[in-house]
Formats: structure tokens, C-alpha cells, sequence
């Protein structure tokens, strides 16, 4: 894996922890690039918190994460996500390291904050005086992801049947599922990207990655053996109406292309599907039974959970959460824990998963490092 480290560190112990991290990454046998080119897989961005600059990625393969050193925390590592968010939007990372000071040795943090863009926190303690293991951590946390495949790109063929292009009766029933995940509070409002960044980088954003916003939670059913309907990115699924926009036909996966196929009708602007139609692709194609699927950015006791805090949208989570619902007893009926993030429910139709966590949701996801 190709690595760059962008930028000067602005404080000694940013200065420290990119030094570390270098030191690792290279014993790992990770090669350094003296230029953020497309072939990068992994950037370290160095910033300032007074201004943190995005690094401008070539292509969507490149994993960004920015380190900056926060602020000692008042408020105890509860205040961790509401400090660091808008700093990891502000920098356009794929992942924060917000470095708490240490009360001692303000060149060494007390802990290591990890921010993701699905409002994942956790922090890493520092052990003083043993570097060698701490960084080691951070490289265990950051390779697997850094590594990770984005299927984020769609295919859109105007085939869809004219029968459908007003919808039908499922599309209106994930309408009415979205309606139930806001009554049930748990969508929660779309990130404010225009707050935190300037237009030129919410362009950049667009022409990207096609994103617009950061919303949350998402839900799809299946129309026949090999295809789905499912809510599209950034919309409120408490308003899932219209075909195309709003819903999407989702009918395969080309792994030569690394993208999603999509069915929508002639002459509208189709949206993007939810950046998790990998994850239920591999769902419904290895799972007959499953009749609909619901991903929600909450909680249920006892349930099972991926290992590893896979970004969303890319081909390794969908793996490892398709993976936890083949190892259920009903995979029909299967509730998976993603890892920081929240949880992916399949069920025979919408209905029957409503009927099994009404009264089980829990609104806070558990952080773990």
C-alpha cells in the first residue's frame, strides 16, 4: 500500500505521532510516495485546527485520514464527537485523529480520538512510554480500512418497465417504512455540509464521489429473484415518493466496472442509490428468503457485530456484514451489529421488522476500539 503524509506538522505532538506512524508503516512494509498521486492508497493529512485544508484527492480510491491535535477535553471523552466532527467534514477525512493533550507531557497525548464520517467515536488511551505498542494500535485500526474497495459508482439503464414508473405497491411501502424509522426517531438530520465548507469544496465533493450530503440509515425490499428497491442517497426517508429520485431499482452488481446497476425511467435525473446497495446486493443474492432489509444508525443488546469498522459503501463491510447474516440461525430474520456504527435487520417483508424491534432499539451505538 502506497502512503503520503501531506502537509507540515503545526504542534510537537502532531509532529510525534506522524513520525510513529511513519516508523510503522514502513516496518509493515508499507511504501512511502513523495506526491499524492491516484495510485496512493492511504493519505496522513497534517492539520492545523485553525484551518484544517482538505487534500484534494485524484481518485476515490484514496483513503484520507487527518490528525490534528484537539483540545483537553472539559468535558471527560464524552465531548470527543461533538469537538471533532465538523473538523473531520471541515478537512474532508475519511477519518480523524484528534490527539487529546496529556495533562503532563503536552508533547504526548492522554489518548488518540477516532472520528468517523458515520459519527463513529472512540478513543485509543496512550500507555506511556511505550510507543512502540500504541502505534502499532493505530496501524491495526487504520490499515484494514485505508485497504477497504468503495462501490460507490452507478450505472443508470432506462429499462425500467413503464408499469413501474409511478412505483408500486413496495415503493410505497418503504415510503410508509420511512415514515415509521422518523416516528421512531431514528433518522437522524442530514449533516449541514454547507455550515462547514466553502462551495468550492462541496463541488469537488459532487464530482467525486456524486455526494451531496451526509445522511443516515437507509432501507430497500425486493421486487423478484434478482432485484430490489431501495431509498437513494442523501434524501429524507421520511419522504421516499418518487421513482428514480428517491427509490431506485436496483438490479446487479458489475464487478468488472466495481459499480451498481441501476433500472430507472427515460428522461429524469436519477440519483445515486444509498452508498450500502453493495451490502444488500450481497444480502438478497445469497439469501432467497429475505424480502426486505433496513439499516439503522442504532442499537440492540445481544447481537452479533463486525470486527472491524469498514467505511460505509465499500465491498468489505458489505462482506462482513453478509458474512454475520449467513451465520444466523434465520437469516431471514437476522440482526447484525456494524461495528461503531449501527445495525442492518433482514426480514420477510418490511412489516415483519418493524413487528421484531419496536421496543428493542436502543438510540446509542456503542463505541469500542
Amino acid at each position: 500500500m502506497k502512503f503520503y503524509v501531506h502537509e507540515r506538522a503545526v504542534s510537537p505532538l502532531v509532529d510525534w505521532f506522524q513520525k510513529g506512524l511513519v516508523r510503522v508503516l514502513e516496518a509493515k512494509g508499507e511504501t512511502r510516495a513523495m506526491e499524492g498521486g491516484a495510485d496512493v492508497k492511504l493519505v496522513v493529512n497534517l492539520l492545523d485546527p485553525d484551518s484544517p485544508k482538505p487534500f484534494r484527492r485524484k481518485g476515490q480510491a484514496t483513503f484520507v485520514v487527518g490528525v490534528m491535535q484537539g483540545e483537553p477535553l472539559q468535558d471527560g471523552l464524552d465531548g470527543l464527537l461533538h469537538r471533532a466532527y465538523p473538523q473531520l467534514v471541515r478537512s474532508l477525512s475519511n477519518l480523524l485523529i484528534y490527539l487529546i493533550p496529556g495533562s503532563e507531557r503536552p508533547d504526548r497525548p492522554r489518548a488518540a480520538g477516532f472520528i468517523t464520517p458515520e459519527q463513529g467515536s472512540y478513543t485509543l488511551p496512550y500507555p506511556q512510554g511505550q510507543d512502540g505498542a500504541f502505534f502499532e494500535a493505530v496501524y491495526e485500526r487504520i490499515a484494514p480500512i485505508a485497504r477497504a474497495r468503495l462501490v460507490i459508482d452507478n450505472i443508470f439503464e432506462t429499462d425500467l418497465e413503464e408499469e413501474l414508473w409511478e412505483g408500486d405497491e413496495l415503493t410505497r411501502a418503504l415510503g410508509e417504512a420511512g415514515r415509521k424509522l422518523a416516528e421512531l426517531n431514528l433518522l437522524p438530520a442530514p449533516f449541514p455540509l454547507e455550515k462547514y465548507l466553502p462551495p468550492r469544496e462541496i463541488i469537488h465533493l459532487q464530482r467525486l464521489y456524486s455526494m451531496g450530503g451526509l445522511s443516515y440509515g437507509n432501507l430497500s425490499c425486493r421486487k423478484d429473484e434478482r432485484r430490489f428497491w431501495m431509498s437513494a442517497s442523501g434524501v429524507d426517508k421520511s419522504n421516499l415518493v418518487q421513482v428514480g429520485r428517491d427509490i431506485l431499482m436496483v438490479k446487479g452488481y458489475d464487478p468488472e466496472r466495481n459499480a451498481m446497476l441501476l433500472s430507472v425511467p427515460p428522461g429524469i435525473e436519477a440519483r445515486r442509490v444509498s452508498v450500502d446497495a453493495i451490502e444488500h446486493w450481497m444480502i438478497y443474492t445469497e439469501n432467497p428468503g429475505v424480502g426486505a432489509i433496513v439499516h439503522v444508525h442504532a442499537w440492540m443488546d445481544g447481537v452479533p457485530q463486525t470486527e472491524i469498522n469498514y467505511p460505509c459503501g465499500t465491498y468489505e463491510l458489505g462482506r462482513a456484514v453478509a458474512e454475520k447474516v449467513r451465520q444466523a440461525p434465520d437469516p431471514t430474520r437476522a440482526v447484525v451489529g456494524l461495528k461503531n456504527h449501527g445495525l442492518t435487520i433482514t426480514g420477510r417483508d418490511l412489516d415483519d421488522i418493524f413487528a421484531r424491534i419496536e421496543g428493542r432499539i436502543l438510540p446509542q451505538v456503542p463505541m469500542t476500539s
